[in-house]
């Protein structure tokens, strides 16, 4: 049924790319197709970006899909994507493989994103340090208790290997930063496929804890309080707190592209670091990056 609607999908692409073959277009009008995949925290916002682009260069159309940071990283290396969304910079040996294949990765920090550390609304915990996270997603403290929580055991939820979320926590949380430290998930955290996933979970599992961009927040969960040492002072994930460093778990937002951009992509770009596109960013709960 997925491949059967798949399907229909690209013939309803292929029906109106056709339509507007025949239609003229305008000869000092920018054209063509974009393909953007990747980060799946910013997905929304990429789908946001590319819709209100559209509306201004009508004969521009941009396809955006996530799957993770990887997923759109690999997509570049192997030439299937124009753009790659991360929500973390590129491995060494991902820049390698890009080079041997004929690709030439350009960096682009187009915003900034706090990671939101959240449980159930009826969870009586409202703060936690950056070293009692790390036992908690590590599986050193099971119980809720310990932190003057219910007498229940800890659902560790976590997004899935291929996310940049999922390594940025997992190096700035779990590893505190430590190039040396080797902390793994818990193997009892499940591995979820998307930041919705996560809200959905937490939403309905009063003894859950999981995490994503902030952008995701809504009142069906539960940010929590984050200090950087316990006894320390504890921040919630806000733009304020985020520009000026006060919340622990922040992190820039990438795009790549293959060369210094020209044509539609850089048109897309330049829309991208536009008031405009700025717009969108605080629209869907993330902060951009102006270029003065």
């Amino acid at each position: 049924m997925k491949h059967k609607n798949f399907n229909i999908f690209i013939a309803i692409l292929l029906f109106l790319f056709t339509s507007c073959a025949h239609e003229e277009i305008p000869p000092d009008q920018p054209s063509g197709y974009i393909q953007i995949k990747g980060s799946d925290t910013m997905v929304n916002l990429m789908q946001a970006l590319a819709e209100e682009f559209m509306k201004k260069y009508p004969y521009v159309f941009v396809a955006v899909t996530g799957g993770g940071s990887g997923i759109g990283i690999a997509s570049l290396i192997n030439g299937t994507c124009d753009i790659a969304s991360a929500s973390r910079k590129m491995k060494p040996k991902e820049i390698k493989l890009a080079h041997e294949r004929g690709i030439d990765p350009q960096e682009f920090v187009v915003g900034y994103d706090g990671i939101a550390v959240v449980v159930n609304p009826d969870n009586p915990v409202d703060k936690l340090s950056i070293p009692e996270l790390r036992d908690i997603f590590c599986g050193k403290i099971r119980n809720w208790k310990y932190f003057g929580g219910r007498d229940e055991e800890i659902v560790i939820l976590s997004r899935e290997v291929s996310s940049g979320t999922h390594i940025y926590f997992k190096e700035h949380v779990l590893r505190m930063g430590r190039k040396d430290d080797k902390t793994e998930f818990s193997p009892q955290a499940l591995l979820l496929s998307s930041s919705q996933a996560i809200v959905e979970e937490v939403a309905q599992n009063p003894s859950a804890i999981g995490y994503f961009g902030m952008g995701y927040l809504n009142p069906r969960v539960k940010a929590l309080a984050i200090a950087r040492e316990k006894g320390k002072d504890y921040y919630l994930p806000s733009e304020e707190n985020v520009l000026t460093g006060k919340y622990p778990i922040s992190r820039p937002l990438f795009l790549y592209t293959n060369g210094k951009p020209q044509g539609i992509i850089k048109l897309f770009l330049d829309f991208v670091y536009s008031p405009e596109g700025g717009e969108q960013f605080r629209k869907i709960g993330f902060i951009p990056r102006r270029v003065e």
